[in-house]
């Protein structure tokens, strides 16, 4: 089973001119727990060469490397998982091609979405966007926190929130019931992504320390 608690995805377009490498050895540093390698217009072979970089990084520290959209991709460099949108591969024809010991994310907009993304066999879900974000232009509106805790009452596979995640506000994804939260920008942009994956980091653990002090309260109230 895979933490998912920060669930780090790349984007070279807003790395500062940083590397990728660089980025996600910083972010791992200060704790994010799963790296998404996202490269829309990148050339096939440059991007698999990136992604074994990734996977040789990561392999050392036991975090998984998840391939955006592109199963073959991850199938070339033994990646641990493979996240789809909802205009990729089926979930099916993926889990045909990969088998199952890959994982498979896919990302959702609706609890229509979710019931069919868990019904299909997919590993973990995506639910985007949770608010609005500037590093995509082809979402569906923002669910907000009551499209998120919808979501959960609906289906039971690991939920991550993305879109629009900052320290701010990701103390109430994990309360509404986020198993992590997804971040571009907020770590790859960040002055020192190590510091700024830290402070996630940070929140998403005092998020969970009190809701965990909160049931303890409750059950034992009266005793």
């Amino acid at each position: 089973m895979f933490d998912y608690s920060l669930y780090l995805v790349t984007d070279r377009g807003l790395a500062r001119g940083r590397s990728t490498p660089d980025i996600v050895r910083a972010a791992i540093a200060g704790g994010a727990t799963c790296v998404q390698l996202r490269e829309k217009n990148r050339p096939i072979r440059e991007f698999i060469e990136e992604a074994r970089a990734l996977k040789t990084i990561l392999t050392g520290v036991g975090i998984p490397l998840i391939i955006n959209d592109r199963v073959d991709v991850a199938l070339a460099v033994n990646a641990d998982g493979v996240h789809l949108g909802q205009n990729d591969m089926h979930i099916r024809d993926a889990r045909r091609l990969a088998g199952t010991s890959m994982i498979i994310g896919i990302s959702v907009e609706s609890v229509h979405d979710a019931l069919h993304a868990e019904a299909e066999g997919a590993d973990y879900i995506g639910v985007s966007p949770i608010f609005v974000t500037p590093t995509k232009h082809d979402t569906a509106p923002a669910l907000g926190l009551e499209g998120l805790r919808a979501i959960r009452a609906a289906v039971t596979l690991p939920l991550v929130g993305i879109g629009g995640i900052h320290p701010e506000n990701t103390a109430d994804l994990i309360r509404a019931g986020a198993d992590g939260v997804a971040v571009v920008s907020a770590i790859v942009s960040a002055p020192c992504p190590r510091s700024a994956a830290k402070a996630l980091r940070q929140q998403i653990q005092s998020a969970r320390t009190k809701e965990h002090a909160w049931t303890n309260k409750k059950n034992t109230a009266g005793c």
